[in-house]
């Protein structure tokens, strides 16, 4: 599912115009985002989407096999929460997809 997908199915489900619903769809996006410069958000039921620090490191080009840096970084990680396994786990997903 897309952007787009999503946006629609929540105009669908909350009796939104798909242009409200997009702009709903934005503003928790962007809260997010902003929310993880300073802390972890999380959402009971849903998960947890925290800021992680990589540092620096050495890495392969696969091409040539030379090593390569990799500058350090900060990355996003997401912790799903038990009502999210769950219901993953209760229609039958494989991890194999």
């Amino acid at each position: 599912m897309r952007k787009p997908d999503l946006a629609a199915a929540i105009a669908e489900r909350a009796d939104l115009t798909k242009e409200k619903a997009n702009e709903v769809l934005n503003a928790i996006l962007d809260s997010i985002t902003g929310a993880l410069d300073k802390d972890t958000v999380t959402l009971v039921g849903f998960g947890t989407f925290e800021k992680r620090h990589r540092g620096a490191r050495t890495g392969k080009n696969p091409q040539t096999g030379e090593p390569v840096k990799i500058r350090a970084s900060n990355t996003v990680a997401f912790k799903p929460g038990k009502n999210l396994r769950d219901s993953i786990n209760a229609e039958g997903g494989s991890a194999s997809r």
